[in-house]
């Protein structure tokens, strides 16, 4: 099938979106780790790990990078007010980062390749920022290197921004070593207080756009197939990335296809550390079932945007009850697992998840319905494939159902229930009756079936 993405740069759904024959790029923005990062970070890598598994199945192998961001302001702040070394911080939310994506199932085929850190690419740097001096694209100022902007006469093709008022309405401090109020950073000097670097312009540490771009060249070459992002960063980041790194390589193209996701928010409210209206994944997926947070993101396009409550949450839940009920009363049907022609087509038309999400519930009703053994199993074989490629059903009923207990915790509960049963046996309804809400009290949930009793927790 073709491969449509809707590319940022061209503005329009491609039919066929060229990739390296050989093995195709892909880069994504990750984190600046000096805290713990909010469920609208995670939107990027889970979805953008959806196309990386549909990647990889296509054409058998692919080269993902995801970058961590461990030279900052903000991280040298964090490091400061503990009084510790910058990779104190980045060390152990670069971990707590990568556990807590984990958990969302940004894993396995859903998971980067590779993951350069910045402050293991400074020589790259240096080296991208001396060919942008040389060329006439940048200039040093006051211990400072900036990217002159107007050298570069594409700039804000990504953003559709008109070059004169983006640069006039740019919300950028106007340092009077600029020569122009739109340029931006590529080396910044360092104190002795602050982090640093050897360079040709004195000791110093890099701006945060030329990261990305000397990352991106080092790993994945001076043409990328793919560079996913949010929305947010468009401009000016993506922005920047593009100049220098298309001036830096003699007018390559940087990214043949750019694609952006919604952001999240919170009751119509951009979720934002500013704002102070964020939701930690951290806290989130010790608080709620991972793969009830991983469906809400996948449940609405990537492009748009995506209001995050407590409602969507347990509405996630209660879906993925049903679809592991479905799965567990297909238990003794033996399947392989198929990923549907039909979701596949949903992710090739611009990763539409909710399409593809939609194949899951059709595909499951059917399931419910069947009665001859070969639909049963041709079935439960979709419903696993589908949930593969989306990430989503690849534990057992019997684990999503029992989350969060102990053995013997469940041992206990069946024991109430054995012995409600026997209660109804006896017609001893009060004593049933008591059983039922001393475990709905606990949490638990009873459902009378034709196949027995089943539990599960509220």
């Amino acid at each position: 099938m073709p491969l449509r993405l809707f590319n940022s740069l061209t503005r329009r759904l491609e039919a066929f979106v060229p990739l390296d024959p050989a093995c195709p790029t892909m880069y994504l923005c990750g984190p600046t780790v000096y805290n713990y990062v909010h469920i609208g970070n995670a939107r990027g890598p889970v979805v953008f790990g959806v196309l990386a598994a549909l990647l990889r199945r296509r054409h058998g192998d692919l080269r993902y990078a995801r970058n961590i961001t461990d030279v900052d302001d903000k991280i040298n702040a964090a490091a400061r007010a503990a009084g510790v070394p910058i990779a104190t911080i980045t060390d152990r939310f670069a971990a707590a980062y990568r556990e807590d994506m984990a958990a969302l199932g940004v894993d396995g085929a859903f998971k980067p390749d590779l993951e350069p850190a910045a402050t293991a690419h400074i020589a790259q740097m240096t080296a991208m920022i001396e060919r942008l001096v040389a060329s006439g694209h940048a200039y040093e100022a006051d211990g400072h290197v900036l990217f002159a902007v107007d050298t570069f006469e594409g700039y804000g093709k990504l953003s559709r921004r008109d070059p004169d008022e983006m640069l006039a309405g740019a919300r950028v401090e106007v340092a009077p070593y600029k020569r122009n109020s739109g340029d931006f950073v590529l080396w910044k000097p360092s104190g002795d207080d602050l982090p640093g670097w050897a360079s040709p312009w004195g000791r110093g540490r890099p701006g945060w756009h030329i990261e990305c771009s000397a990352m991106a060249a080092a790993h994945l070459g001076e043409t990328i197939d793919i560079h996913a992002g949010g929305v947010d960063l468009q401009f000016p980041h993506h922005e920047n990335e593009v100049a220098q790194s298309e001036c830096a390589h003699g007018g390559r193209i940087f990214a043949r296809t750019w694609l952006h996701n919604g952001m999240l928010t919170l009751s119509g409210t951009k979720m934002s550390k500013s704002l102070g209206n964020i939701e930690k994944v951290h806290d989130l997926v010790r608080a709620h079932p991972p793969e009830a947070l991983r469906y809400a993101l996948l449940s609405a396009h990537y492009r748009q945007p995506l209001d995050w409550s407590d409602a969507l949450i347990e509405q996630s839940v209660r879906t993925l009850d049903r679809l592991y009920g479905t799965l567990r009363d297909l238990a003794d049907v033996e399947a392989d697992v198929v990923i549907p022609a039909e979701v596949d087509a949903a992710l090739d038309d611009d990763l539409n998840t909710p399409a593809a999400l939609a194949e899951v519930a059709r595909i499951a009703g059917e399931a419910r319905r069947a009665e001859s053994a070969g639909e049963r199993q041709q079935l439960k074989s979709e419903l696993l494939g589908a949930g593969l490629a989306l990430g989503l059903l690849q534990q057992s009923p019997q684990a999503w159902f029992a989350r969060g207990a102990s053995g013997e915790g469940d041992e206990r509960i069946q024991a109430l229930i054995d012995e409600r049963a026997a209660a109804k046996q006896a017609r001893d309804f009060a004593r049933a009756d008591a059983i039922r809400d001393q475990l709905a009290a606990e949490g638990i949930l009873l459902e009378d079936t034709a196949q027995g009793v089943r539990w599960k927790r509220a």
